[in-house]
C-alpha cells in the first residue's frame, strides 16, 4: 500500500471546470454507444488483478473488436492484448516501511499514468483493486469526465474507513466479489453490486495426478506442499524461509515435496534463485490452482491467493509478516462493520484471512507476525495432512464458504462485469454481442 495523504473531496478550481467535466460525462455517457475504436483504460497493479484485467479484456474484446486497451497491468494483461503504460512488477509494493524505499519510483510511474491519461483521454476507465494508486486514477479520471467502472473493492469495511467518501465522488460502479460489501456499500448510497467471485465459478482441474507428476518432475508416491508466499518479492521475503523451516522439521516425520506457484508479478528468475538457496525438493510450477489442486495442504499468505486456496477446498494455513510498525499499525485500525460478523483472538488480533470473513468464522488457521514460526506453523499443518476428523472438517467448512461466493443464476462474473461496463455507458447492441 503506498502511504496517503488525507482524504479530500474533489473540488474543481473553478465552478467552469465542475461544468466542463460534467459536461464532458454527459457527452461520454450518452455517445460511447456510436464509437467504433473505444479507448479503454484499465488499471491493476497485484498478480489477481492481472488475472482479472487479461479476461475482462478478452471478454470485451468480443463485444467490442475495435477498441484499445492501456493502462497499468501484468504480463498477463499485456498478453491480452493492453498497451502497458506501466507496468504492475514495477509498482508492487506493500507495507509503511517497505513503500518508503521506493516511493520516488512508484510516484514516478503514477505520474506517468496520469500524463497518458490527460494526453489520450480514454472512453471509459475499469480500476481493478490496487487501491492506493486508483483512487487518485480516479480523481484525474473524474475531472476528465471519464465513467469509472471499480472491480475488486477496496478493503473500506476493514480500514481507511475514510475512502468511503472517494467510491462516492469518483466512482460511478462499484462491482464487488464477496457478498457483504454490496449491502455495506448500498447502505452508504454506492451504486454496488454483487457479480460473484470469479475463482468460485471456475472447474477445477483436469489434470490427473500422474500426470501431474510426470510434469514437474514429483514424487506421486509423496506429499506434496504447495506454498504461495506472496506476489511481490518483499512477501517471498518474508514469508518463504519461514515456510520453508516448518517443512524441514516435517519431513522428519513425512516425506514431502514442495510445490511453489510463479506469481506473475515475480520474475521467474529471480524466484528459482531464491528457492534454490533455501532448500530443496522445491518444484516451480505455473498454476497455482492446479499446485493447490494436487497438494495435500498448503501455506498461503493472507490476500487473494486465500480466496484461491478456497474455492479449489484443499486444507491450508493463512501466513503473513509485515514490519512490527505496519502490523501494530494495522491492528489498531482495522475495525469491522456490522455486515461482516467477526470476533478477536486470544491475542486481540481480528481474523485477516479472506476465507475467514467469508465464512463469518475462523474455519482456516492464522499464523500472523510473532505467530508466524516455523515451528507453529509445522504444529498446524501436521494434522492437516493426515486422514482425521480435522481435515475433514476443514474440508466442509471451505465447500460452504465457496457457495457464498456463487453468483446468482449461475452467472459468469467477468461477463457481469462487462456487462456492467457496457451498461453504464448506455450500450445496447455491440459488434461481439449485446448486454
Amino acid at each position: 500500500m503506498l502511504l496517503t495523504s488525507k482524504a479530500e473531496p474533489w473540488v474543481p478550481h473553478e465552478a467552469s471546470d465542475r461544468s466542463k467535466a460534467i459536461s464532458s460525462l454527459e457527452v461520454t455517457l450518452g455517445s460511447i454507444a456510436g464509437i467504433s475504436n473505444p479507448r479503454i483504460f484499465l488499471s491493476a497493479g497485484e498478480a489477481s488483478g492481472d488475472h482479472y484485467g487479461a479476461a475482462i479484456i478478452a471478454c470485451l474484446r468480443t463485444r467490442l473488436p475495435g477498441a484499445t486497451f492501456v493502462g497499468l497491468g501484468g504480463t498477463a494483461m499485456e498478453t491480452a492484448g493492453q498497451l502497458r503504460v506501466v507496468r504492475a512488477e514495477d509498482v508492487a509494493h506493500m507495507g509503511l516501511t517497505e513503500v518508503l524505499r521506493h516511493a520516488p519510483y512508484i510516484y514516478a510511474q503514477y505520474h506517468r499514468l496520469v500524463r497518458s491519461i490527460k494526453h489520450d483521454r480514454p472512453d471509459v476507465a475499469v480500476l481493478i483493486d490496487f487501491p492506493d494508486v486508483n483512487f487518485r486514477l480516479a480523481k484525474h479520471l473524474r475531472r476528465l469526465g471519464v465513467p469509472v467502472v471499480w472491480f475488486v473493492s477496496p478493503q473500506l469495511w476493514a480500514w481507511k474507513r475514510r475512502r468511503l467518501r472517494w467510491v462516492q465522488q469518483r466512482v460511478d460502479r462499484m462491482l464487488t466479489i464477496f457478498p457483504f460489501e454490496e449491502p455495506f456499500y448500498r447502505a452508504r448510497g454506492v451504486d454496488a453490486e454483487f457479480v460473484g467471485h470469479p475463482l468460485a465459478t471456475l472447474g477445477m482441474p483436469q489434470s490427473t495426478r500422474q500426470d501431474y507428476a510426470l510434469r514437474n518432475g514429483l514424487g506421486s508416491a509423496k506429499r506434496w506442499v504447495a506454498l504461495l508466499p506472496g506476489s511481490r518479492r518483499k512477501e517471498v521475503d518474508a514469508n518463504l524461509p519461514e515456510m520453508l523451516g516448518a517443512l524441514q522439521l516435517l519431513s522428519r516425520q513425512y516425506s514431502l515435496e514442495i510445490l511453489i506457484p510463479i506469481a506473475s508479478t515475480i520474475r521467474p528468475e529471480w524466484l528459482k534463485e531464491h528457492a534454490d538457496r533455501l532448500g530443496e525438493n522445491i518444484h516451480l510450477v505455473s498454476d497455482a490452482r492446479e499446485a493447490l489442486f494436487h497438494a495435500r495442504a498448503a501455506v498461503v499468505a493472507s490476500g487473494t491467493a486465500t480466496v484461491q486456496a478456497l474455492t479449489i477446498g484443499n486444507p491450508f494455513v493463512v501466513v503473513y509478516r509485515v514490519s512490527k510498525l505496519t502490523f501494530a499499525v494495522v491492528k489498531r485500525m482495522v475495525r469491522y462493520p456490522k455486515e461482516i460478523p467477526a470476533a478477536a483472538d486470544a491475542d486481540g488480533n481480528l481474523p485477516v484471512g479472506m476465507v475467514n470473513l467469508i465464512a463469518g468464522r475462523r474455519i482456516v488457521p492464522e499464523l500472523l507476525n510473532e505467530r508466524f514460526t516455523a515451528a507453529n506453523l509445522a504444529a498446524a499443518l501436521r494434522p492437516l495432512l493426515e486422514d482425521g476428523p480435522e481435515r475433514a472438517h476443514m474440508v466442509a467448512d471451505l465447500a460452504d464458504a465457496r457457495a457464498r461466493l456463487m453468483p446468482e443464476g449461475g452467472s459468469d462474473p467477468i461477463g457481469r462485469v462487462c456487462d456492467a461496463i457496457l451498461q453504464l455507458h448506455g450500450v445496447g447492441q455491440t459488434a461481439g454481442g449485446s448486454v
